[in-house]
């Protein structure tokens, strides 16, 4: 690229966006077409990633992609060794038939691309991305267990001393060096990789095991000595500001690490056990990289998609979504805001923390600390005249009644709460302090969920159930020989089965009937009678649905939803 790109610098000057004179002297300090110019248009904030990428691969005929963004295939990675993909910063992407899509920042540099097709034995498709986002993807796609494996013996062969350490002087120093840098960043990079949402490191008597929960479930990624998790368990304390020398009582914090152009941002809770610390480091978001979902691409049944739709479009009323922590809830409710989602519309929203950014949305993000309450914005929030309000959780009496009252005086509320059905939830407001003849008026309906994995796509085989099986979940179905589904185990899913989740949906519409027995205090008994007379249909029922369809598996569908007795 020392030649230079003239091409873009006229792309950019007939866009118009950039002042004539401005970007002569971007030219003359970065180069006539540089990479190091395209960045410095955006880091100006002259010109946007999204718009100035399009122009750069316009100029040069290749389409960009942004790595952090796309799923890569590990197959495609493998094929080009890492040295290989570290001194070029090239990476494989994916396949299409035989031929191997690759990203780099120079795709039109033919004699490199003819040495690649004999290295990969593929055909090649370059296409073109920014060198700092590669590199990241690169550490991250290339991280593996093996890998981790070798840091550790590094770290343990290379006399790096930490027995015996007792001083926090000597912690703190610990946490700083670097093999302990280069852990915590390979632990992370290796939890991205794998797809992880969290990352536990868990003393034991004898050794320090750190688990990652991929697809909803944890497996162990390596186990290390007993003597390293004090000073792991400072670094992490380090990066978020903790206090190092404080192990006795439980510590949260927070921490970002630079991705490319973006950041990965991480929720840390501490607590000490009779073992040492426990650390679990919850993976959520990248910003710039997460984007918001649109409700028909979640998979929801449209026996409830219909429904909960016609519900997010009514006027005033409060809408619930329930489900344990991490359980997709945000991911709904920020689909949901985004399908009404209007400049006629003003939409605000009360977050800890803030996962989605949503553009044309008023979001605050709590901090108790300092007294940023959820109920004390909330209140403020109600003096800005606000169409629509998201409570990211209701979790006291104060942030439940005014979450109640503002559904009562014209205002459109989401909110989340902690129940295990969409029945228990109508009943919820009330255990927390409100009054019955404020909830029953204020509630619209409830969206429960839970996350099932799902079947990987790249080893996905079909298998007939017994005529048991079928009897057992499908009683009065009617159905004849179907075939389920389940993954063989491969490379793309870990050899798991499972790639990625699907979430399985409950939900409760509030009708006349069920608002007069909640003003009467009818019994969770009854309620679920109504509300199976409305139309709703538990949890498993829509699981099932998805087995037929190959989602998920029957053993998914038993993990996480029960049987419901017959009302």
């Amino acid at each position: 690229m020392d030649q230079g790109n003239p091409a873009f610098v006229e792309k950019v000057r007939e866009t118009e966006a950039v002042p004539p004179a401005h970007l002569d002297a971007l030219v003359a300090r970065h180069g006539g077409g540089t990479l190091n110019l395209l960045r410095a248009l955006m880091d100006d904030g002259l010109l946007g990633k999204a718009h100035a990428c399009q122009l750069w691969g316009d100029s040069i005929g290749k389409t960009y992609v942004d790595p952090l963004e796309v799923v890569i295939s590990r197959e495609a990675v493998e094929v080009i060794p890492h040295e290989i993909a570290k001194k070029k910063t090239v990476l494989g992407l994916y396949y299409f038939g035989d031929v191997l899509t690759v990203i780099t920042p120079d795709p039109n540099d033919t004699v490199f691309m003819k040495q690649l097709e004999r290295i990969t034995q593929s055909p090649i498709s370059p296409i073109f991305g920014l060198p700092w986002e590669i590199e990241t993807a690169i550490a991250i796609q290339y991280q593996t267990r093996e890998n981790l494996d070798d840091l550790l013996k590094k770290i343990t062969s290379s006399g790096f001393r930490i027995d015996g350490v007792q001083s926090d002087d000597d912690v703190a120093m610990l946490a700083e060096a670097v093999p302990m840098v280069e852990l915590v960043d390979a632990l992370v990079y290796y939890s991205l990789r794998e797809r992880a949402s969290d990352i536990h490191i868990q003393p034991e008597e004898a050794s320090v095991p750190i688990r990652i929960r991929v697809d909803g479930i944890l497996r162990e990624a390596i186990r290390l000595p007993k003597s390293i998790g004090p000073a792991l368990a400072a670094r992490i304390k380090v990066m978020c500001e903790l206090d190092v020398s404080e192990r006795r009582l439980p510590q949260d914090g927070r921490f970002s690490l630079e991705l490319g152009g973006n950041k990965a941002n991480f929720r840390v809770s501490i607590v000490p056990s009779i073992h040492g610390e426990k650390v679990v480091v919850r993976v959520l978001n990248i910003s710039g990289v997460r984007q918001v979902m649109e409700l028909n691409k979640m998979l929801f049944s449209q026996t409830v998609l219909q429904p909960f739709r016609r519900l997010i479009r009514r006027p005033n009323g409060i809408i619930f979504i329930t489900g344990p922590t991490g359980s997709g809830k945000s991911t709904t409710l920020y689909g949901a805001l985004d399908e009404i989602n209007v400049p006629g519309q003003n939409i605000m929203t009360v977050e800890d923390p803030v996962e989605y950014q949503l553009k044309g949305l008023t979001q605050v993000q709590v901090k108790p600390d300092i007294g940023l309450t959820f109920s004390r914005v909330l209140r403020a929030a109600m003096r800005q005249d606000p169409d629509v309000i998201l409570v990211g959780e209701i979790r006291d009496l104060e942030t439940a009644k005014i979450a109640s009252e503002a559904a009562l005086t014209g205002h459109l509320v989401f909110a989340t709460l902690h129940t295990n059905n969409a029945v228990q939830a109508t009943l919820r407001l009330i255990e927390i302090g409100v009054e019955p003849f404020i909830v029953a008026p204020s509630i619209l309906g409830v969206v429960s969920q839970r996350l099932a994995g799902r079947v990987c796509e790249n080893c996905s085989e079909p298998y007939y159930p017994s005529r048991d099986e079928m009897r057992t979940y499908f009683l009065d179905e009617g159905l004849g020989k179907v075939p389920f589904f389940r993954g063989k185990g491969c490379s793309e899913c870990g050899e798991t089965g499972f790639r990625g989740r699907v979430a399985l949906h409950e939900l409760v519409v509030i009708t006349d009937e069920i608002r007069s027995m909640i003003s009467e205090s009818a019994s969770m008994l009854d309620l679920a009678r109504a509300a199976r007379r409305g139309g709703y249909r538990p949890m498993r029922y829509d699981g099932l649905k998805k087995v037929l369809l190959g989602l998920t598996t029957i053993e998914e569908v038993e993990r996480i939803t029960v049987e419901e007795t017959p009302l």
